[in-house]
């Protein structure tokens, strides 16, 4: 009996790496890119249009940010399972990225066997943390992600839409683009902020990117 094809949406910011994951993925039997896609928000209507079974996403995408998407990806596309790609070893990303709903998480210096794992573990709806990660323990990990309490994050308290605004103005957009980017007045990106501002505790836009920066909303290379 053939093993039923498993349908992949690349999400990440740089065009060359985009076509290597395309490369090692489809060199595998039953796996097939649909779709890719450069820009954090431009990845929600994608996923949205396609509705692959797996997402493999960078952590770190211009426009909304890697955890920000898996979290909005998971709540209004149950079918997708989402694989971040990152460069950050360290376990409080791991915790987010899990909590938020990400099925694996893969460094990049991983070889490509472990990318192709992590797919496949994830379109089975299981979980997968690529090594060293996977050293300290999977269950581990997914515990501390779904039960261990957190402190009070003013971050929470923003609407996905508000997280949206916040990174588009942290990058420098201004509210019309913004708008235009977001399919919204430039009147209603003016609310959304101010709400974000007032929500967050920020007074200026040099706070709006001190913060940004210092949580690492904003893209580097």
């Amino acid at each position: 009996m053939e093993s039923k094809e498993t349908t992949i949406v690349l999400a990440d910011d740089h065009k060359v790496v985009r076509q290597g994951l395309r490369a090692v993925l489809e060199a595998e039997p039953n796996l097939r890119v649909v779709g890719e896609i450069g820009n954090g928000v431009e990845v929600l209507r994608l996923v949205d249009r396609l509705g692959p079974d797996v997402l493999v996403l960078d952590l770190v995408m211009p426009g909304l940010n890697g955890l920000e998407v898996t979290r909005q990806i998971r709540k209004h596309s149950k079918k997708t399972r989402v694989v971040i790609l990152s460069m950050h070893k360290d376990e409080a990303y791991v915790i987010q990225a899990l909590k938020n709903g990400a099925s694996a998480y893969v460094l990049k210096d991983s070889s490509a066997e472990e990318l192709v794992k992590a797919v496949h573990e994830a379109a089975a709806d299981r979980h997968y943390l690529s090594p060293p990660l996977s050293d300290s323990g999977i269950q581990a990990y997914v515990q501390r992600a779904t039960s261990a309490p957190t402190e009070i994050d003013r971050y929470d308290s923003l609407s996905s839409r508000e997280r949206e605004v916040l990174q588009l103005a942290a990058e420098g957009h201004t509210n019309a683009e913004i708008g235009k980017r977001l399919f919204i007045s430039p009147r209603t990106v003016e609310i959304h902020r101010a709400n974000m501002m007032h929500k967050l505790r920020l007074h200026s836009h040099t706070d709006l990117i001190r913060y940004a920066l210092k949580r690492e909303i904003l893209p580097h290379d």
